[in-house]
């Protein structure tokens, strides 16, 4: 029986995809590896089958795939990662330490491809997340499957489901910070411009804190930014 269970949602993720679970697959029967496909039109679905012990459909959100994905876990331990991250050789070994003390979690976060400023990027989203105890999905959350399922899940929303989680996360379990970093795609950033996209990101989330539909946010994000 696996004892942590990674569920991973795609869509139009097949590039990366196949970077991620080719990466695991020595690690496969201890690691459970789910795919939660949010109705792709590539060839996601067919790259993941031989290489995840459960590829599901789901409509596409990533809080309806990953809450999909956690539904059917084995794991004692939940790991939300996307499919642009590179975890670190070791992530396992570190988060079975971190639950030893700590409920739930994230990793610090490098960005590559990297520049300058992207890496303050980076340092500032991993001491934001420390002083907060709010992580986003790029940090690849973990949790305690029972806490998680005590919880509900994610929110049904389209956007901020990871920040929305986080908030109710700190309020019922103990919070671990793994220094260690895993790397994720930088592509969102170079697209659109480090400037621009930080200015989206922290409109979006000021706008969020003050209560903004999550719905209007999201059309917002995506208009700017495509999934």
């Amino acid at each position: 029986m696996p004892w942590l269970s990674l569920i991973i949602p795609v869509r139009n993720d097949a590039t990366a995809l196949a970077s991620l679970l080719h990466s695991l697959q020595t690690q496969r029967g201890a690691l459970e590896l789910i795919v939660v496909d949010g109705q792709s039109t590539d060839n996601s679905v067919a790259l993941a089958q031989p290489l995840a012990d459960q590829v599901l459909s789901s409509p596409p959100g990533r809080a309806q795939q990953m809450n999909a994905g956690a539904a059917v876990a084995k794991g004692e331990v939940l790991l939300f990662v996307h499919a642009d991250t590179q975890l670190p050789e070791h992530f396992a070994a570190l988060i079975q330490a971190a639950v030893q003390h700590a409920d739930w979690g994230r990793f610090d976060v490098r960005l590559a491809p990297s520049s300058f400023l992207l890496r303050w990027v980076a340092r500032l989203m991993n001491w934001r997340s420390r002083l907060t105890r709010i992580a986003t999905g790029d940090q690849a959350i973990f949790v305690r499957r029972d806490l998680f399922q005590q919880l509900g899940g994610y929110a049904p929303i389209p956007l901020m489901e990871d920040i929305e989680l986080c908030q109710r996360l700190k309020r019922s379990g103990r919070f671990a910070a793994i220094g260690t970093p895993l790397i994720t795609s930088s592509r969102r950033w170079l697209k659109h411009g480090t400037l621009r996209t930080i200015g989206l990101m922290w409109s979006l989330r000021l706008r969020y804190w003050l209560g903004a539909d999550p719905a209007a946010l999201a059309a917002r994000y995506y208009g700017s930014s495509k999934p």
